[in-house]
């Protein structure tokens, strides 16, 4: 893989990571991802702009191999998925200083044993001049770690954003365009990744609208040659507005949930409701995070386990709880076979959401027409809450 030409003086330089196919651990990567970097090469001076993953590092080697000298690494996050490499490129340029926010230089000891002498932290708006091109810094904290910032290289136009505005997508084109996969990787990376910071994300997006620039380029996925859908996608993922969406993560175990979620499912669709259902023993964790970007309401469905919720339920009302999505109500439903806790269970499970509960359903056992009329009086107090949004 050959660095590709941005403008005359930078060059998309990283890797390609068709195969990957979970991230952290975690996080499912169904379309592979991209380690992008970035070399711009002033009049005077040359800067390389993050690195790539470990496991991809000889090939980002190769392709620094024609470059004689680089004065300037800039570190926009510690993260091992971005200057994970960077001990290899200090190596091969002795003289070259790394630079990050002052929050950063300590992780990246810690995190990459670098030596201390070898940063140079910079301030919020800090200018490095590379000639007749110059370097500007923007603090932009807890997108996604506390540390972040991005570069904006005014001559060219361009904001160099690592995860910020990035997509876990592994593909041969440059620019994203208006391509819609794009977008689809885009929410679920910031459904993932971003949504927990979602207070801080609006004062960064404040401070990057002032800026002239003509190509958003993330370190992760395709550069947005056409920023402003990329931008307005953000506003709208931000801001405190909901759509008419219940999501329903759920489980069952004998049949009794899965009839109950059912049941619900019919009785908010006949009332104009949009819903989105989550069986968690198969389902993509990634899909169910980008359903709670935009939904109003989460419907909790789980059987009781030793009397609390079944532990894929718990692991995913963990994960809500995690993502701090935008959700305006919240509700249980679930059975029961001799006794049950899990509603108190549940409830301790997600501070963070702040969050009307409408009522629980439980049935023990079968559900019985009494249950179903429950799950009506539900229904219908949803209904009532969504129309008032």
């Amino acid at each position: 893989m050959k660095p590709k030409k941005i403008k005359d003086r930078v060059l998309w330089m990283g890797a390609v990571d068709w195969n990957r196919r979970l991230f952290d651990s975690l996080i499912p990567l169904p379309d592979g991802t991209s380690y992008n970097a970035y070399l711009v090469r002033g009049s005077d001076k040359t800067a390389l702009l993050d690195s790539v993953d470990p496991t991809m590092e000889t090939i980002f080697m190769t392709q620094l191999a024609d470059v004689p000298k680089i004065d300037y690494v800039v570190s926009h996050h510690a993260e091992q998925d971005h200057s994970g490499a960077i001990p290899a490129v200090l190596k091969k340029y002795p003289a070259a200083k790394l630079v990050c926010s002052p929050k950063a230089k300590d992780l990246l000891v810690d995190h990459l044993h670098l030596s201390a002498e070898r940063i140079q932290p910079v301030g919020d708006g800090e200018t490095i001049s590379l000639g007749d091109r110059t370097l500007t810094f923007i603090h932009t904290p807890w997108v996604h770690w506390p540390e972040t910032m991005v570069t904006y290289l005014r001559e060219d136009k361009i904001l160099f954003t690592c995860d910020f505005f990035g997509s876990h997508l592994a593909t041969s084109k440059v620019y994203a365009g208006e391509e819609a996969s794009v977008g689809e990787a885009a929410k679920r990376y910031y459904a993932e990744i971003m949504m927990p910071f979602r207070k801080t994300i609006q004062s960064n997006l404040k401070k990057i609208e002032g800026l002239d620039f003509e190509l958003i380029a993330p370190s992760h996925g395709p550069i947005y040659d056409k920023p402003k859908g990329i931008l307005d996608c953000y506003r709208d993922w931000v801001s405190d507005r909901v759509s008419n969406l219940v999501v329903i993560p759920y489980i069952s175990m004998h049949g009794s949930t899965e009839t109950m979620v059912n049941y619900l499912v019919a009785a908010l669709a006949e009332r104009g409701i949009q819903v989105q259902k989550f069986e968690l023993s198969t389902t993509d964790i990634g899909k169910l995070a980008m359903a709670l970007v935009d939904a109003a309401t989460i419907v909790i469905g789980t059987p009781t386990v030793h009397v609390g919720p079944h532990p894929s339920v718990f692991s995913a009302t963990h994960l809500a709880n995690a993502l701090r999505p935008k959700l305006k109500y919240a509700a249980i439903i679930g059975s029961y076979g001799w006794g049950t806790k899990a509603v108190e269970q549940i409830s301790g499970l997600i501070p963070n959401l702040k969050v009307e509960v409408l009522g629980t359903v439980l049935c023990k056992g079968l559900p019985r027409e009494a249950d179903f009329a429950a799950l009506d009086d539900l229904s219908e107090k949803i209904r009532e809450k969504h129309t008032q949004l």
